[in-house]
């Protein structure tokens, strides 16, 4: 199809078009891309190519970019139709800190900004434009990998994105893809997730000060811990800590204390794999490793892990712990589940 569109002339487009010698009478004429045939229903579809390529007149082809509002004095987490739905999806897309779920859109960063409006954008048939175009590559990779497991899991169908980066198509790992600039589908099982790998080192206690502040307990460490630190690209990205278990009937244990990790890494499943680690190092050397986190999906992947034992305080209320309101007073009970795990490891069935 051929669109035209077109502007006054004046002053201004006249000298610049002879300025460049180009033809310019007022009109503009530009072919846009037939719609790719699909013979059933997808998960994820993906539009990619230059700027100016007609992403976004094609994006419209599959439906209207939803626009989403914010009130300033309202927490984020208090725009969702309910306390699960903000925990789930503002995990699904990778934005898992705690702190930033409690404050107002206007003072996220931009990728913060992104991954909120992602939030309330992500259902069946919708259409979501310059997907990453706006945040650095890491966060790019992790919110494509972290919105791919939520859409599959839940079973979300045709929803389309269209970015001006190619890097991300792996990592979302789409049903189709096409590329406006070759005017080309792509469709199958082509793309496969890359493997991320993590170096664990031991650290002084002294790391976490890269931390402290991602972390939705307090920013204080014990001094006692044992700390380690996981590098990737020789960047650090995640911290744990662990403490020795202060019971007495349980010799030579200790418990998780710590784990974080850089937001711009959040969404990748790398903080229970990271923890699975810790937990590794701990029974390799002869020690027995317990963890409780009030965390929802830390836990649950736990509670599905074969690499962790339920304890009997696995999901009950813990009442030892004070806490401030949550989501601006929707959930004021300073009542928690907790969950509570013994790490078995690999080599246990």
């Amino acid at each position: 199809m051929i669109l035209e569109t077109s502007v006054k002339t004046d002053k201004f487009t006249t000298a610049i078009a002879k300025m460049f010698d180009y033809e310019f009478s007022g009109t503009t004429h530009f072919q846009t891309h037939d719609k790719p045939v699909l013979d059933k229903d997808f998960s994820i579809g993906l539009i990619v190519g230059s700027s100016g390529s007609g992403k976004s007149t094609l994006l419209k082809e599959y439906g209207i970019a939803k626009e989403i509002d914010w009130q300033q004095d309202l927490s984020i987490a208090s725009h969702f139709a309910s306390i699960d739905d903000a925990v789930n999806k503002l995990s699904a897309v990778g934005l898992n800190s705690i702190p930033s779920w409690m404050k107002p859109f206007h003072v996220l960063s931009t990728g913060e900004q992104f991954r909120a409006n992602l939030a309330r954008t992500v259902e069946s048939n919708c259409v979501i434009d310059e997907f990453t175009s706006v945040v650095n590559r890491d966060v790019a990779k992790s919110t494509a990998t972290s919105i791919s497991k939520y859409i599959k899991s839940n079973n979300l169908t045709n929803v389309v994105f269209a970015s001006c980066h190619d890097d991300i198509i792996d990592w979302l790992e789409p049903d189709w893809v096409y590329h406006t600039d070759t005017k080309t589908l792509s469709r199958g099982s082509l793309w496969h997730r890359p493997r991320i790998s993590l170096d664990i080192y031991s650290v002084s206690y002294k790391a976490w000060d890269m931390f402290k502040n991602h972390h939705y307990l307090s920013n204080d460490i014990s001094k006692s811990s044992r700390c380690f630190l996981g590098l990737y690209n020789n960047n650090p990205i995640a911290f744990g800590s662990v403490l020795a278990m202060p019971n007495g009937n349980i010799k030579n244990a200790f418990r998780g204390h710590r784990t974080v990790i850089l937001p711009d890494f959040q969404g990748q499943g790398l903080g229970v794999r990271f923890s699975d680690a810790i937990g590794e190092i701990m029974i390799a050397e002869g020690k027995r490793y317990f963890s409780r986190t009030i965390h929802p999906r830390m836990g649950f992947y736990r509670n599905n892990s074969v690499l962790w034992k339920p304890t009997s305080k696995n999901m009950k209320l813990r009442t030892d712990v004070k806490h401030q309101n949550v989501f601006n007073g929707h959930y004021a009970d300073n009542k928690r589940i907790c969950f509570s795990h013994e790490y078995i490891g690999k080599s246990v069935e």
